[in-house]
């Protein structure tokens, strides 16, 4: 009964994790820095943070957020401060030897805590997502779709979220991948702290604009 509802939701959540975004930066730096099983955990820590998403939209919180405009000028601001120190994390990570131990390197990660931690903030701190789920959630998802289902809607979404990314740490977390861009692309780690940046200086032009 829900099938096409489901399957436009499904598409539309594809698309928006698919697209470029502080996830995206953050999997990918820790990934390639730290190895794929801490950029797995960063991924959980991603997939959790959309329910987060989920639950304030199901109560209309979300609505709230976007209509009150301290509220929303808040969240754009917190969120361009984390991305801003998440970029500074990443611009002052030291060069590497063109051969490296990937191992000792793994060594010396950052806790699995931790690392769930930022992927858990980076989703739920990112307004960006606060807008993409008010829109879901007003447009494409019926008014008279049970709560029940809505949920249903947002596990899956949830889980899609964690399989995408620890797919891209599996990728970028695999030895020869790694071994390459820490050897040789010693400007990974700027790249996506500049990335991460930029995201924070659209947010906050976003604020001043308002």
């Amino acid at each position: 009964m829900y099938f096409a509802e489901f399957f436009t939701i499904a598409v539309a959540h594809l698309l928006a994790v698919m697209s470029p975004g502080p996830d995206f930066a953050v999997t990918s730096r820790y990934a390639v820095r730290f190895g794929a099983r801490l950029g797995c955990f960063i991924a959980i820590g991603i997939g959790t943070g959309i329910l987060v998403h989920i639950t304030y939209s199901l109560l209309g919180v979300a609505l709230i957020i976007h209509r009150t405009e301290w509220l929303y000028q808040t969240l754009l601001v917190l969120a361009s401060l984390y991305f801003i120190w998440l970029g500074w994390q990443a611009m002052r990570s030291p060069a590497v030897a063109q051969r490296i131990d990937l191992q000792a390197v793994t060594q010396t990660s950052v806790s699995n805590r931790k690392a769930f931690v930022i992927g858990f903030m980076t989703n739920a701190l990112n307004p960006k997502a606060t807008l993409f789920f008010l829109a879901l959630f007003t447009t494409i998802i019926a008014p008279q779709t049970p709560t029940w289902v809505k949920g249903i809607y947002g596990v899956y979404m949830a889980l899609a979220t964690a399989a995408w990314f620890c797919l891209l740490a599996w990728l970028l977390g695999n030895p020869v991948v790694r071994q390459w861009l820490l050897a040789k692309g010693y400007w990974f780690d700027r790249v996506m702290g500049g990335f991460l940046w930029l995201l924070a200086a659209h947010l906050l032009w976003q604020w001043w604009q308002r």
